[in-house]
């Protein structure tokens, strides 16, 4: 029972980092902006956090750190794409191996740093009911930060007309132009947004999750939380929901070796990017699904004056 609960406390974790860069990405192609360098903010992210909790011993600056690096480079990102109109797809590569080089080089002098100690997180009382409690209340506030702030998420994009202009924009920006929106404008803070989010997941990596520093830590979760917007169908529900189960399969891997299964440890460690790659293919059995759900102007660069 106990194995149980530590697997679906490992699940909670695992998923938060997917979880909360899936829904930055999401809010990125909710106004039409795929953002490919989701892994290389990633790393610098969890190097600022990691450099500034080992300088400061304060987590919370740690994940503004974090959170700051993720959105500058977000920002040049979005300045790139929306305003010099240069391909989203060859930037965001370009941004990917720019910051897997810097995190490394940066990163040198941090391998055997150490962050100070802190205190377990429990939820008084119920963090001791059998199996549940170990399980679900004993998690970072962040895992409840994320949960919630998907259902804030949800009541932004559906509810409000701020969310409603920006699903317009990402529908058919000329449209959104013609009525004066300022679509640039509304696209880089998205893109802004979403490079922080990256970037908190990036800190909450190397601060909570392992927390160390490692070259390339991040090992392909951003490439991860990019294909699961398409799984969830652009929908911050499901991008939660699909977070925790491939967080499921990433720690299902450590469960197994745990209690003795003789499968070699590389096949293990394929898990979750063989099932990232079996519910893409899934998905793409469907493409008329896909195209109902999808941002009609997802990927398209806008030009104002044509």
């Amino acid at each position: 029972m106990e194995s149980y609960a530590l697997l679906l406390a490992a699940t909670l974790n695992a998923g938060t980092v997917l979880a909360i860069a899936s829904l930055g990405l999401l809010i990125n192609e909710k106004v039409g902006i795929v953002n490919l360098g989701a892994e290389g903010m990633m790393l610098c992210a969890a190097i600022a956090g990691f450099a500034t909790v080992v300088t400061t011993g304060s987590d919370t600056l740690g994940f503004i750190a974090g959170m700051a690096a993720g959105a500058g480079l977000a920002a040049v990102f979005g300045l790139l794409v929306i305003w010099l109109n240069t391909n989203q797809y060859a930037t965001g590569l370009a941004l990917t191996l720019f910051g897997t080089g810097f995190s490394a080089f940066v990163g040198t002098n941090f391998v055997q740093a150490r962050i100070p100690e802190r205190a377990s997180f429990a939820i008084p009382y119920l963090s001791d009911i059998p199996l549940v409690g170990p399980a679900l209340f004993r998690q970072h506030p962040l895992v409840y930060l994320t949960v919630g702030f998907a259902a804030l998420l949800v009541w932004f994009m559906y509810r409000t007309r701020a969310g409603l202009i920006m699903r317009s924009v990402g529908e058919s920006p000329e449209s959104a132009h013609a009525l004066g929106y300022p679509v640039r404008r509304i696209r880089l803070l998205a893109v802004v947004v979403g490079g922080a989010l990256c970037g908190l997941a990036g800190a909450y990596i190397s601060v909570i999750y392992t927390p160390l520093w490692v070259e390339g830590m991040v090992s392909g979760k951003g490439w991860i939380a990019l294909a699961l917007t398409t799984f969830a169908t652009w929908r911050p529900a499901r991008v939660l929901l699909g977070a925790y189960l491939f967080g499921g399969v990433t720690m299902l891997q450590f469960y197994l070796q745990g209690i003795g299964v003789d499968v070699p440890s590389q096949f293990l460690s394929m898990l979750p990017y063989v099932a990232t790659i079996l519910v893409l293919a899934l998905i793409s059995r469907n493409p008329q699904w896909i195209r109902i759900n999808m941002p009609a102007s997802i990927g398209k660069p806008f030009y104002p004056g044509a």
